[in-house]
């Protein structure tokens, strides 16, 4: 059995907040579970082509909007989930953090983060 509190977990920064994995490749799941931080009025151009990724909002408030330029908004009970290696925008509102908890598989190794300084997608 695995038990781990918030303040034991390795914390990232992913670019534009903070990741606190749970669970990692290491722990032998097959998937990772994090909290993520998304930082208030920020936008993050994301792409997991390694990764499917399924977020569920559990406070604060943005949107997500796919390359077709449909925006879906992102609030406390939504989910949404990258089946198929999407390339999204994560857009925080400009007002609040915006906290997810993500599920990745495979499993992340634990020190992933994105580089948001190109005009690419960022991966792992």
């Amino acid at each position: 059995m695995i038990i781990r509190h918030i303040d034991d977990v390795k914390t990232v920064e992913w670019g534009n907040g903070l990741s606190r994995r749970f669970l990692l490749e290491s722990d032998g799941m097959g998937y990772t579970v994090t909290d993520t931080l998304v930082r208030a009025g920020t936008k993050s151009h994301l792409e997991y082509r390694n990764h499917l990724e399924a977020c569920y909002c559990i406070s604060g408030s943005g949107e997500v909007v796919d390359m077709d330029g449909n925006s879906f908004p992102i609030t406390p009970g939504v989910i949404y989930a990258l089946d198929k290696h999407d390339p999204h925008y994560l857009i925080a509102s400009p007002d609040e953090d915006l906290r997810l908890v993500c599920m990745f598989t495979p499993a992340l190794r634990g020190d992933e983060s994105h580089n948001l300084d190109t005009d690419e997608f960022s991966e792992y």
